[in-house]
């Protein structure tokens, strides 16, 4: 009798291959590790400049979680991935196009987050050319994920209209909890004078928030098996979330202000009301967007479901 034949994963990481994926790793490395030529003082390479983007001032500190996300996907698709029919395909090398012209550009006028938003198209190439169109196919939301962890300059400048969104929000939410207030532009001022202004600035206008529940709302819908549309739907739903939920948050650092103690709901209240009140509210709106959508609860699985789990088994 001969030797049994090797399975799929045996016969794709032959040598050849893995000679390959280490020259590639090592090409890839050159321009995001070896040219240091971004920051402040222009001695840092583009991971490094991204990592130190993701701060108060951009808007972006949620951009440390994208990649522990986009792993999660990965991991959570391995299995298809694992079974997907693997072949080089030459295809994949177009991607390499683009990604090669941002390189360039991003080197010749100095923009890190060129460089940086060139990495996916590389990877996502990469695994087209070594294994199909297949795998390419279900890495690519993963890979292109990663562009949401890349500041955008164009974003800030929405700011100053979601401040107004959120003062209005904020004066008419005190309203119906009996606290009568004025606006004075972002301002919310006790008309008796029982507290200091509540100035709703940059950092309170909800962007930072917007930003991150967008991220959360992206990964939510692509893990769930709703229908493509259903999922942009979910997607966006997060603009609308987040805008009610930083409302909910001012109208109750406001109402405590009132009727509790006011130093208390400038400072303490004001910097942990995000984390304790804004994202549980909005993330139990994406659980009720979710259910609406797939017309039943999430976390109730429906008794059709477990049927036909039950004959799949049988069978």
């Amino acid at each position: 009798m001969g030797s049994p034949l090797p399975d799929a994963k045996e016969r794709f990481l032959t040598v050849p291959v893995i000679v390959t994926l280490a020259v590639s790793a090592i090409l890839l490395a050159w321009p995001y590790l070896a040219f240091l030529e971004f920051g402040s003082f222009g001695n840092d390479n583009s991971i490094q400049w991204l990592i130190s983007s993701w701060n108060k001032q951009t808007d972006y500190e949620h951009g440390w979680l994208v990649v522990p996300i986009v792993a999660f996907m990965l991991y959570h698709a391995r299995k298809k991935i694992a079974q997907a029919q693997k072949r080089t395909d030459w295809r994949g090398l177009i991607l390499f196009i683009p990604a090669c012209l941002l390189l360039a550009l991003s080197f010749r006028v100095g923009q890190p987050r060129v460089t940086v938003a060139a990495l996916p198209l590389i990877l996502l190439g990469g695994s087209w050319y070594m294994a199909g169109p297949q795998v390419a196919r279900l890495c690519a939301f993963p890979l292109l994920f990663f562009w949401l962890c890349i500041p955008l300059p164009s974003f800030q400048q929405a700011t100053v209209g979601l401040q107004i969104i959120a003062t209005n929000l904020g004066y008419l939410g005190a309203t119906l909890f009996g606290v009568d207030t004025y606006l004075q532009g972002t301002n919310i001022r006790s008309t008796g004078g029982h507290w200091d202004a509540f100035n709703i600035a940059g950092g309170c206008s909800g962007m930072r928030s917007l930003m991150a529940l967008l991220m959360l709302s992206a990964a939510w819908a692509y893990l769930s098996d709703l229908k493509f549309w259903k999922k942009c739907v979910l997607f966006l739903s997060a603009i609308p979330l987040a805008v009610i939920g930083n409302g909910v948050r001012i109208t109750s650092i406001v109402v405590l202000a009132e009727y509790g103690d006011a130093q208390f709901a400038a400072k303490t209240w004001h910097d942990w009301s995000g984390l304790l009140f804004f994202f549980p509210i909005c993330l139990v709106g994406l659980a009720v967007t979710h259910s609406l959508l797939a017309g039943e609860m999430i976390w109730k699985p429906s008794r059709r479901k477990k049927l036909v789990v039950k004959i799949n088994k049988s069978q």
